[in-house]
């Protein structure tokens, strides 16, 4: 998929545009009366693409989330605080409900799951 057509006959970009009756999908200059039909009809795709400390980021930043459940009731492995913010989600490949836990350490963010 190019990102850009461009008008043969006078070279200001081409918009896609239907054509219902052929069922075709055309590039159509605004310009001018040039046409031509889409070599594919994918018009615009975005592909979103994460970095690993991006996802990370995701889950130290719920320690400080008001919104989550707090539990004193388990210690940290790694720095042994005292509470930690919990939340149940799907665990990736495996089916049903875990629950996962964040250190509120600000310093740790260490993660955890049941």
């Amino acid at each position: 998929m190019s990102t850009m057509k461009f008008c043969r006959e006078c070279n200001n970009i081409l918009y896609p545009k239907d054509d219902k009756d052929r069922r075709v999908l055309l590039f159509a200059c605004r310009n001018c009366e040039h046409q031509e039909i889409a070599d594919n009809n994918c018009v615009y795709r975005n592909e979103v693409q994460h970095a690993a400390a991006e996802r990370t980021q995701v889950l130290q930043d719920v320690a400080s989330d008001p919104t989550l459940q707090r539990t004193r009731e388990v210690r940290c492995a790694s720095c042994g605080h005292g509470e930690a913010v919990f939340f149940q989600a799907t665990a990736r490949g495996e089916e049903g409900m875990t629950i996962f836990y964040v250190c509120c350490n600000p310093s740790c963010g260490n993660r955890w799951r049941e």
